[in-house]
């Protein structure tokens, strides 16, 4: 089963360039190709789709007002040649930003970041396989931990540090072997030295994440899966 998307954008070049480039990604399928926004908004209301190219810049209506219009809006990549519009765009929940002209690997990268969500919601992971603790080894014991009291884990040298509600574990790990130890999808690596429970994120800048009005620093290397990780919330 293949990823399945429309394309809209008001300048035939501009849909010429998606249709090739999403002839080199094999997962995707593309099943229409409109100038007209309105002619794709008559072909979603019979055909339901994965994905939307949507250019922002369009003559009848904006990209933003066509996706804000939907009551159940498909996952959407945003086409422009404007930058502006980026903030307001990812405040509709878009899944990435491409910036006219792209190239093929920025085109692929955006399909790559929408195929693995798409992945994640055609195979969800069932609840009774995901235990809620962990044991947690601080010097000669062994803690039972339930994930949920986790706020986030803090490299400490040759240790970690598990920060919870109400205490804190150091254990003999790298950052790594804990980030193993934990469940995939309920915790997020942001920086070399913190690992953050997402659910426990009560907001954000550019620069940090606040849990309990902690700030916890994004490192360069992790920016992309930060941004990810908003996204998705």
């Amino acid at each position: 089963m293949k990823l399945t998307a429309i394309a809209i954008d008001d300048e035939p070049v501009a849909l010429a360039v998606i249709k090739n480039h999403a002839a080199m990604v094999p997962y995707l399928e593309v099943k229409g190709y409109f100038t007209n926004a309105f002619e794709a908004m008559d072909f979603l209301s019979k055909e339901k789709v994965d994905l939307i190219f949507l250019d922002i810049k369009m003559p009848d209506i904006s990209g933003l007002d066509f996706i804000s219009s939907m009551p159940e809006p498909p996952m959407v990549v945003f086409t422009t040649a404007y930058s502006e519009h980026a903030v307001k765009s990812f405040e509709l929940d878009a899944i990435d930003y491409l910036l006219k002209p792209f190239s093929l690997i920025r085109f692929i990268k955006a399909c790559n970041k929408v195929h693995n969500l798409w992945l994640l919601k055609q195979k969800p992971v069932p609840a009774k396989d995901v235990p809620d603790y962990i044991f947690v080894k601080s010097g000669y014991e062994q803690f039972k931990v339930i994930l949920d009291e986790i706020l986030y884990l803090e490299s400490a040298g040759n240790y970690v540090n598990f920060v919870l509600k109400d205490r804190k574990l150091l254990s003999r790990l790298s950052m790594q072997e804990a980030m193993d130890a934990l469940p995939g999808g309920l915790f997020t690596r942001v920086h070399r030295s913190f690992i953050v429970s997402n659910n426990k994120i009560e907001r954000a800048d550019r620069n940090a994440l606040y849990i309990t009005e902690m700030p916890i620093p994004i490192g360069a290397a992790y920016a992309e899966a930060v941004e990810e990780l908003l996204l998705r919330r």
